[in-house]
C-alpha cells in the first residue's frame, strides 16, 4: 500500500513537471483558460512597431496636406500676376478711348456696343420736361478722381443726376444724356431754372451703356422717378427716346445748371499688394514646412 501510494505521488509530481508552461503561468496568475482559447503571452514588441508605423504613416499624411498651403499660396500669387497685366491692359485701353477725339454718334445703334466710354458730339436740343433722375449721387471731381484712383467718392455731398432727353437734329433721333450732379436741395427744376438750356446746342459726352442691377442695389422706382441704376430700355420708354445714354462733360456745364463731367473713368489697381501678399504667404510657409518635415527640428 505504501509502495502504491508512493508511486502515485510520483507520477502526479513528474506530470506536474511535464506541465507546459501556460499553465503554470496560469497557475500563478489565477487565470482560468476559457475552452476553445489558446492563451498567450502579451507581444508589446509587435505592437510598439505597429503604433511606430501608424505614426509615420499620420505623419507623412500630415506633410503633404500642409504643403498645399505655400503652393496653393504660389499660385494664387502668379493667378494675380495674370490678372494685373489684365488690369494695366484695360486701364491703357481705357485711357485711350477716354482721350481720343470725338467722333459723330453713330447713326447705327449696335455700333454704340463698341464704343464705351469713346467721346462723341451731336447737335440738338433738350427736352427739360422729361427729365429722370439717378440718385442718390454724389459729384465726382475729375481732378480729385485721377489723383485717387477712384477709392473714395469725390464729395459727400448727396444728390443727383439729371438725365434728359435730348434730340440730335442731325441724326433726327432722341436719346438720353445725362447733364450732370446736382445737389438735393436742386432736384426741382424750378429751382435751377438758369440752367435750363433753350435751343439747339452742340455737346460732346461720352457714351455709356445699360446697366444691370448690382446686389444690394434698390430697383428703380419709375413712379417716383428714383433711378438708381442705368436701365436704358425703361428709361426710354418714359421718356420715348431711344436707349441710348451718353454722360454730358465737363464743358456742357452752364451757371445754375448740373455740372457735367460725372463719368468715373479710373479703375482701381491693387493686384501687386495681392501678389506681395500671397508670394509672401508662399515663402514663409515654405520655410516653415521646410524646417520642420526635412530639416525635422523639434519644436516647430
Amino acid at each position: 500500500m505504501a509502495a502504491g501510494a508512493a508511486s502515485q505521488l510520483g507520477l502526479r509530481a513528474a506530470g506536474l513537471g511535464r506541465a507546459p508552461a501556460s499553465a503554470a503561468w496560469r497557475s500563478v496568475l489565477r487565470v482560468s483558460p476559457r475552452p476553445g482559447v489558446a492563451w498567450r503571452p502579451s507581444r508589446c514588441g509587435s505592437s510598439a512597431a505597429e503604433a511606430s508605423a501608424t505614426k509615420a504613416e499620420d505623419d507623412s499624411f500630415l506633410q503633404w496636406v500642409l504643403l498645399l498651403i505655400p503652393v496653393t499660396a504660389f499660385g494664387l500669387g502668379t493667378w494675380q500676376v495674370q490678372r494685373r497685366k489684365w488690369k494695366l491692359n484695360l486701364i491703357a485701353e481705357l485711357e485711350s478711348r477716354v482721350l481720343a477725339e470725338p467722333v459723330p454718334l453713330p447713326a447705327d445703334p449696335m455700333e454704340l456696343k463698341n464704343l464705351e466710354y469713346r467721346p462723341v458730339k451731336v447737335r440738338g436740343c433738350f427736352d427739360h420736361s422729361k427729365e429722370l433722375y439717378m440718385m442718390p449721387r454724389t459729384m465726382v471731381d475729375p481732378v480729385r478722381e485721377a489723383r485717387e484712383g477712384g477709392l473714395i467718392s469725390s464729395s459727400t455731398q448727396s444728390g443727383a443726376y439729371v438725365v434728359t432727353p435730348f434730340h440730335c437734329t442731325d441724326l433726327g433721333v432722341t436719346i438720353l444724356v445725362n447733364r450732370g450732379f446736382i445737389p438735393r436741395k436742386k432736384v426741382n427744376p424750378e429751382t435751377r431754372q438758369k440752367g435750363q438750356i433753350e435751343g439747339e446746342v452742340d455737346l460732346i459726352g461720352m457714351v455709356r451703356l445699360t446697366e444691370t442691377r448690382q446686389p444690394f442695389v434698390p430697383e428703380n422706382n419709375p413712379e417716383r422717378n428714383h433711378w438708381h441704376y442705368r436701365d436704358l430700355e425703361a428709361m426710354a420708354r418714359i421718356t420715348g427716346a431711344e436707349p441710348i445714354f451718353i454722360d454730358a462733360n465737363f464743358q456742357s456745364t452752364v451757371p445754375g445748371g448740373p455740372i457735367g463731367g460725372q463719368t468715373r473713368v479710373t479703375l482701381r489697381n491693387e493686384h501687386l499688394q495681392y501678389i506681395v501678399t500671397w508670394y509672401g504667404l508662399s515663402a514663409a510657409t515654405s520655410y516653415l514646412w521646410f524646417k520642420k518635415f526635412l530639416r525635422g527640428t523639434p519644436g516647430v
